[in-house]
């Protein structure tokens, strides 16, 4: 019971994972970096090199560009949707939290440009990882999770390189800032007593008279949010990384492309800060560990890497194959640091499995002007099992549906991708940190509506 009730660990209740969001690819990636690729469920994005785009899933295929210098500007709406159904979790008021997921905007941008007959230049900004959810602040599951955001932007200039054999090299840095907060709810009855059993500054007496009784022990009819605190932490920080590829393309109607991506290291650095109830107020050792600190923590966004193919058969049709793989194995548990000295370092476990996703897309071009596009995937989800998952990221395995339309007039060209994500439902069983424990089943789906722009000139 003692390592349950460890004041240290209890800070935030889960809060301190800074892989909040409910994202449409496996663990909290962001795969909508092409709305050209959307169409396709991203089959291809490797191999194909159709505009500037490439930058992103594939540096070598920028050789393959028309048009002395192309632009490609994007954005996309991604609207997830995660209900929860309680089945037998320990703190039954509340609720059920509502629609965890928000509607977010992605957007992205390319441009490339020769450096001379054999080699180019590109530069993306991009959204590679992110997303959020929020709970209603009083939902069964508050001690866990009310609001998780993360964000990232990374901006990546790329280099490219061709030689007479039909071989192309492309090389690129990843510039990366992210930038996450994250709040929860705190049981401060359950702090209390735990602090009772760690320090002799304590007693269980005492918080029993200053009506501080762990939520969970409580029956259904005697719970509430009375004794409740709150807890928020943010922070930012920069990584660098490096991606490269390579595109095997011995004719204009066949491509092989092979593309890794590294991992990134940050270390993000805010601020913890907390809201404690007036009952908790009269605990004078309480006041000491919850004063408001700086805190760091070490996250690492994991490599991957994508094998990729295309293949036109005829001059209508198109068909594109692609095969990727995240090692998420590198995102076991989270730790965390205090400025505060009456805090020790805690840690999450999240323990995360690598993942492969599987993609297969057709286009159908009925003149040089129209492109129809459609698209199927199969993108594992990171969380191992019900223990593991966690309601800021309740990720599943998800199935993709795609289709997406292009039109193209001299050097300009439009293009629009919709896709419906069909993710399993995600149970879970998961303790938190005050010894509450949350058991249900999320409901979870997601919708893609994206609008992209190219020049080339």
């Amino acid at each position: 019971m003692k390592n349950k009730y460890t004041v240290y660990s209890l800070l935030f209740s889960g809060a301190i994972a800074l892989v909040p969001s409910l994202a449409n690819a496996s663990g909290f990636a962001i795969v909508e970096q092409s709305v050209s690729g959307l169409g396709n469920a991203y089959a291809g994005a490797a191999s194909s090199a159709t505009d500037a785009t490439t930058v992103y899933f594939n540096p070598a295929g920028m050789m393959l560009l028309e048009g002395r210098r192309n632009f490609s500007a994007g954005i996309h709406a991604i609207k997830p949707s995660a209900k929860f159904s309680n089945i037998n979790s320990t703190v039954t008021t509340g609720g059920n939290g509502g629609d965890a997921g928000g509607t977010e905007i992605a957007p992205n941008l390319y441009y490339v440009a020769p450096i001379d007959d054999r080699t180019k230049f590109g530069i993306g900004i991009n959204a590679p990882f992110g997303l959020s959810t929020e709970y209603d602040s009083n939902w069964v599951g508050r001690y866990q999770a009310v609001k998780s955001t993360v964000s990232t932007i990374n901006i990546n200039p790329s280099i490219a390189f061709s030689t007479n054999s039909p071989f192309s090299v492309g090389l690129g840095m990843n510039i990366q800032y992210m930038k996450a907060e994250l709040t929860n709810a705190l049981d401060f009855g359950a702090i209390c007593y735990g602090a009772a059993q760690q320090s002799s500054l304590v007693t269980v007496g005492q918080c029993n008279g200053a009506g501080l009784i762990p939520q969970y022990a409580l029956a259904p009819s005697m719970q509430s949010t009375t004794n409740d605190g709150f807890a928020k932490i943010d922070g930012d920080s920069w990584g660098i990384g490096y991606n490269l590829g390579i595109l095997f393309a011995p004719t204009e109607e066949a491509h092989v492309g092979f593309a890794y991506r590294s991992k990134v290291k940050h270390k993000l650095g805010g601020s913890a800060d907390f809201t404690m109830p007036s009952s908790a107020s009269s605990i004078t050792l309480l006041n000491y560990v919850f004063a408001d600190t700086n805190a760091t923590a070490n996250v690492t966004l994991p490599e991957s890497w994508t094998l990729s193919s295309y293949r036109q058969f005829t001059k209508q049709w198109e068909l594109l194959g692609e095969i990727s793989f995240t090692k998420w194995s590198q995102l076991q548990e989270l730790n965390i640091q205090f400025d505060n000295p009456n805090k020790s370092s805690s840690s999450e476990t999240l323990k995360f499995r690598n993942t492969y996703r599987y993609s297969l897309g057709v286009n159908f071009k009925p003149n040089n002007h129209f492109t129809y596009r459609a698209g199927f995937a199969y993108d594992e989800g990171a969380t191992q099992n019900a223990t593991y998952r966690t309601p800021r990221i309740p990720d599943q395995n998800r199935t993709w549906l795609a289709l997406g339309f292009g039109y193209k007039q001299n050097k300009t060209s439009f293009d629009v991708g919709y896709a419906h994500l069909f993710i399993d439902d995600a149970y879970i069983n998961r303790t938190g940190a005050t010894g509450d424990t949350l058991n249900g089943k999320y409901q979870l789906s997601v919708d893609i509506l994206s609008a992209q722009f190219n020049y080339d000139f």
